[in-house]
């Protein structure tokens, strides 16, 4: 008999997540390069690709040519190797799959 823990603990999204991302709260918004060496992250979970298609002309065509390829999601607040933003990305469908089982939180939109 499968239960839905029993699922999620099989999933093979799921490695040592919990470590950095337990409780975490998280923005959903557009990707964006850090710099230059760094314009590109991976889903935590699923490893999707999440891309900025401002940064290059290169970028763009991806992004456009490419339904797998991330162009926004959720960047988790302060759980960064110093407390840095924006350094853990989810992707919508992960976010989802996973949000009860790592009590994921979704910050709320300022006005």
């Amino acid at each position: 008999m499968h239960t839905y823990a029993r699922l999620v603990d099989d999933d093979w999204r799921v490695t040592n997540q919990g470590e950095y991302l337990q409780g975490a709260t998280f923005v959903r918004k557009p990707y964006r390069v850090w710099s230059v060496e760094w314009e590109h992250d991976h889903c935590e979970f699923c490893h999707a690709e999440f891309i900025d298609p401002a940064f290059s002309e290169a970028h763009a065509a991806l992004a456009s040519g490419d339904d797998t390829i991330q162009t926004e999601g959720y960047a988790a607040l302060g759980t960064g190797p110093e407390g840095e933003d924006d350094y853990h990305w989810v992707c919508a469908s992960c976010f989802g799959d996973f949000s009860d089982r790592f009590s994921l939180q979704v910050a709320p939109v300022s006005t």
